[in-house]
């Protein structure tokens, strides 16, 4: 355990707000890395190069939230949404880089949870960890609806959607099983590929058939409802980093964190500019949600057939985040995370079956899931990946650069943190307010269905 002194220096002693305690029979020990001293070890972590995060980072952000930029593009304009992608993406790329430092100072923080502990104490765990969880099934929910979506395109609804949905449920489950992001790298490569090459094919499609007498505009008039209601697809469209956290903690140099940020905030950017204002500019203002369902048949076909294999890792992947932070809170530090133990394997398995079971089920049982993900964004996404960047500056100049007077003297870098915390709590306060009223007006209007229909 160390702690930083009056000169701002490391020490051994443990720093008062990271205390030892008893976690389910195990020490807590925050500011030791969870995966540490790995020789001889049945299961090894720390195997992932750069490269291979960034190409997780790219799986699981540039999935299913590029399929809407182009109806978010339709509401407000060509203008506005390109500025807000690229504000965005160079927002996100700092955020990362806030994170990726805290990271670096905090070896042992393995998730939000962790950070949360670090930031604000037991009740700050409790709350970032559930909403880890909480926002990762969420996310896998809406790929196993992507899933869905696919594999009724290609059948032509030929199957009730209820069992298309348990069906790709059944191959994500498989695909979390494994212990280690390692042993995932290369479906994370496979992934990367299909969606580019996915987002290409929808390109072309869009291309090759215009929408005739299409409606193209620069800007587009709304209120503040409709704009922000519309702009929720750029803004969430990055909302990844509560992974970063657990992805860099099986790097084999975490120091090189950083480079992946750098790649995946520029392809995703460029990505998402391209994506959104071809696909606007030859379907216009009708184009539907996700895009591919704007397409001809054949065209949609091929492309939700390319984009199935990212629809399923992504998928995998949030709910191996999900069942990994459980995992690693009940057994930290112990046998069971580095040996092939029996009891680590069932409750291992246990947790993956349990946190796939839970994305099934908000899929296929809550009729207004899809506006349930707005809010879940709104709450949590919203800080993960924007507001509590600025907390992690705040508390490392605080408690490693001097105190109030190390704020003061980088009065810029204070000055940014505190507007990063303040853009957070504006996305989730106007993110909750918009996907609220969604719903009311849902059920007023008559719209929303039932569970478990076809």
């Amino acid at each position: 355990m160390s702690s930083v002194n009056d000169d701002g220096k490391w020490s051994k002693e443990a720093p008062h707000d990271v205390q030892e305690s008893e976690l389910y029979g195990q020490p807590e020990r925050v500011e030791e890395d969870v995966f540490n001293d790995e020789d001889g070890h049945d299961i090894q972590y720390k195997t992932l190069s750069w490269q291979f995060v960034s190409l997780f980072m790219v799986a699981e952000i540039v999935s299913n939230g590029m399929l809407s930029l182009p109806n978010a593009m339709a509401a407000v304009g060509i203008v506005p949404a390109v500025i807000l992608t690229i504000f965005l993406g160079i927002f996100g790329l700092f955020t990362a880089k806030l994170l990726i430092d805290f990271k670096l100072n905090h070896p042992g923080v393995h998730n939000m949870g962790d950070a949360g502990y670090i930031i604000f104490g037991p009740v700050g765990r409790e709350i970032l960890s559930a909403g880890t969880i909480v926002f990762a099934l969420f996310a896998a929910g809406s790929e196993l609806l992507s899933g869905q979506q696919a594999l009724s395109t290609l059948s032509d609804n030929g199957l009730c959607a209820v069992y298309l949905v348990i069906i790709f449920a059944g191959a994500t489950l498989l695909i979390s099983i494994p212990r280690t992001l390692g042993q995932l790298s290369w479906l994370g490569l496979a992934s990367v590929a299909l969606i580019i090459l996915c987002g290409l094919l929808a390109m072309v499609g869009a291309g090759r058939n215009p929408m005739p007498d299409r409606v193209v505009q620069a800007t587009v008039t709304t209120n503040f409802y409709q704009a922000f209601l519309a702009i929720t697809g750029p803004v969430f469209a990055y909302a990844g980093h509560f992974m970063f956290f657990i992805l860099i903690s099986e790097m084999r140099e975490p120091q090189d964190a950083m480079k992946a940020a750098w790649c995946l905030q520029g392809f995703a950017t460029i990505y998402y500019v391209i994506f959104s204002v071809v696909i606007y500019v030859y379907i216009g203002s009708t184009v539907a949600s996700p895009a591919l369902l704007s397409l001809p048949p054949i065209w949609a076909k091929a492309a939700f057939a390319v984009g199935l294999g990212n629809f399923l890792v992504s998928g995998a992947l949030y709910t191996h985040t999900a069942a990994k932070l459980v995992f690693i809170r009940f057994f930290r530090h112990s046998r069971h995370v580095y040996s092939h133990t029996l009891l680590g394997w069932i409750v291992w398995v246990a947790l993956c079956v349990a946190a796939v079971a839970a994305a099934c089920i908000l899929a296929i049982a809550v009729p207004i899931f899809s506006d349930l993900i707005g809010i879940a964004a709104a709450l949590f996404a919203a800080w993960y990946t924007y507001g509590l960047a600025g907390f992690f500056w705040l508390h490392d100049v605080y408690h490693l650069k001097g105190g109030t007077q190390a704020l003061r003297k980088r009065w810029f870098g204070t000055l940014l943190a505190v507007l990063t915390i303040l853009a957070g709590a504006f996305i989730c306060v106007a993110g909750t307010y918009v996907s609220i009223k969604l719903i009311i007006d849902a059920y007023k209007g008559h719209l929303v269905g039932k569970p478990f229909t076809c």
